[in-house]
């Protein structure tokens, strides 16, 4: 009988599972079976090794879902030790199943092999677990991948620990305490407040600091073949050489729209989210949740019924950047229904407010993305192209700025001139992320100051200010370098998607039961069995292009539209 602190395992469609640790080691020595089994009648049929082989896809899912109980359960500052001591063998007796199967699902698991995605998840930085690891960096000689983790850690650290007024608050709260603010100097003095952690990731700006030194590395890797940016236009069957030009059309489209703007780092919050300031008392933290599960159960999409599960209280410890991932991958049953697995929502919020509700609303895009997906084990994962995974999670999230749904789900309405402007500010600043990564990797010698003040002062109409690396707030800018680009792309690509589906389906704001299987059908459902490409294509009619986008912000610029 299990200790009563022994942790136990969640499987789907059970209420309480087994003792972890006797689980996982039922996975190790049932794979080792199976690869035994597998590899003896390889030999003994060589014909029959071309077959599909379920139990090599069934042991692959464990191994995956073993991983993401990992990467789960220290997100949310849990241990997952069982999890991790038993990795390594499972990976080794999984591995040893697959040149005995054939065919596509065969294919798919060995890429993810040959891609790393199988390997056992990086652990939590030791050195960032605590300030005083912070104080010193990782020596000059450290590979890319601890000074990541180290940096990321450190930044998590800061980004949930900022003193300011005598108190401690996080990253999120400050920048909606900077939307609300009419005082200038008052965002000053909030902005001001992030100098520890814009340090964590440039340090003083010196040649030294972790981003610069990252930035050399970065660069070679992606030389070398392993940019996530070329993966990712490659996987939409988009050429390199038009992302540029795409994001610079949408930042000189914001230029143009907020030419009478004359701004301080400080003020872009304030000037972007008049939203925020009319509508955000609506949603205290208590309503976060209410407001995003009713939303999505009016389109179809039962939170409870998907089997989501949420973790967005603030605590020591836990990621200090929203994300969404498997906790377990959907399946067909024996019965030949469907399990929707059991997607995760990890994030930290102390207050409310329309940008939080935005947030989770994303996260939530992604998890009911989750739910949906429908194909083999090899294939039960995020589309090929994260830019295409992060624009699918904004078709219902950006409802929140349309009047429509605010009169719904808030009673009260901003002006559709304000609502614009509240949704293109984001965007807009994920789109010179997206700019500002593309050039500080292809000059990897340049500061990311100079860099970033360039695009600001040029497109944004802020202010040049040396010294004050704002655009340090971001934890996906050292823990994968080349994301932000997703969101950038992926904003491009939802303003597309979004259009083709209020044309074929109308507006997602108002209640439709069976808007989540309409779009799970044509969007959601094939994890990688189909590349991001050709459901893409196949969906908008097309190639995808940046003009819904641009329509949209030109439509902030006609009054009374």
């Amino acid at each position: 009988m299990p200790g009563p602190t022994e942790p136990r395992c969640t499987i789907p469609g059970f209420a309480s599972g087994p003792p972890c640790a006797a689980l996982i080691l039922s996975f190790v020595l049932a794979a080792a079976v199976l690869s035994h089994a597998a590899l003896a009648a390889a030999e003994a049929h060589p014909a029959s090794s071309s077959a599909r082989d379920p139990s090599v896809e069934s042991s692959f899912l464990e191994l995956r879902e073993l991983g993401d109980r990992i990467r789960t359960r220290e997100a949310r500052a849990e241990d997952a030790t069982p999890e991790r001591t038993a990795y390594p063998a499972l990976q080794s007796a999984v591995a040893a199943l697959l040149p005995v199967s054939a065919g596509a699902p065969a294919e798919a698991m060995s890429s993810s092999y040959a891609r790393g995605e199988m390997d056992l998840p990086p652990a939590p930085s030791a050195d960032g677990a605590s300030v005083s690891g912070c104080e010193k960096a990782p020596a000059r000689d450290a590979p890319l991948a601890a000074l990541r983790s180290w940096t990321y850690a450190c930044y998590g650290l800061a980004a949930n620990a900022i003193a300011i007024d005598g108190r401690v608050t996080d990253r999120l709260t400050l920048l909606a305490d900077m939307a609300r603010s009419p005082d200038p100097a008052r965002r000053r003095h909030l902005l001001e407040a992030m100098q520890p952690m814009f340090r964590t990731i440039n340090g003083d700006g010196g040649e030294q600091s972790p981003f610069r030194r990252m930035q050399p590395m970065v660069a070679a890797e992606w030389r070398a073949g392993g940019s996530p940016v070329a993966d990712n236009l490659r996987a939409l069957g988009l050429d390199e050489a038009q992302l540029e030009p795409w994001l610079v059309a949408v930042l000189q489209a914001w230029s143009e729209l907020t030419a009478g703007d004359d701004l301080e780092p400080w003020d872009y919050e304030y000037a972007g989210n008049p939203v925020e300031r009319q509508l955000g008392a609506r949603v205290p933290l208590g309503r976060l949740r209410e407001i995003n599960d009713a939303f999505h159960a009016s389109l179809g999409a039962d939170i409870a019924a998907l089997n989501i599960h949420y973790d967005i209280e603030r605590r020591p410890g836990k990621t200090a950047v929203a994300f969404t991932d498997f906790g377990a991958r959907p399946r067909r049953r024996a019965d030949g229904s469907w399990s929707t697995g059991e997607p995760w929502v990890i994030a930290g919020y102390a207050t409310g407010g329309i940008g939080n509700l935005n947030e989770i609303l994303h996260e939530t895009g992604h998890a009911i993305h989750i739910a949906a997906i429908r194909t083999s084990p090899a294939f039960a994962d995020w589309p090929d192209s994260n830019a295409f995974t992060e624009a699918i999670a904004e078709i219902f999230s950006q409802e929140v700025y349309e009047q429509p749904w605010q009169q719904r789900w808030l009673g009260a309405r901003a002006s559709a001139a304000d609502n614009l402007r509240s949704r293109y500010a984001g965007i807009v600043l994920d789109v010179a992320w997206s700019l500002f990564e593309l050039r500080v990797y292809a000059d990897p010698a340049a500061d990311p100051d100079r860099v970033w003040n360039d695009i600001a002062a040029r497109y944004l109409h802020v202010r040049p200010h040396p010294g004050l690396s704002w655009w340090a707030r971001r934890g996906q800018l050292v823990d994968s370098p080349g994301y932000m680009i997703n969101y950038g792309l992926g904003a491009v690509l939802a303003a597309d998607m979004r259009a083709r589906a209020r044309e074929l389906r109308g507006s997602a704001s108002g209640p439709d039961a069976g808007y989540y299987a309409w779009i799970s059908e044509r969007l959601l459902r094939f994890g990688r069995e189909r590349s991001a490409d050709t459901v893409l294509r196949d969906f908008l009619g097309r190639a995808p292009n940046p003009e819904a986008l641009l329509a949209d912000l030109r439509r902030a610029a006609t009054p009374g539209r």
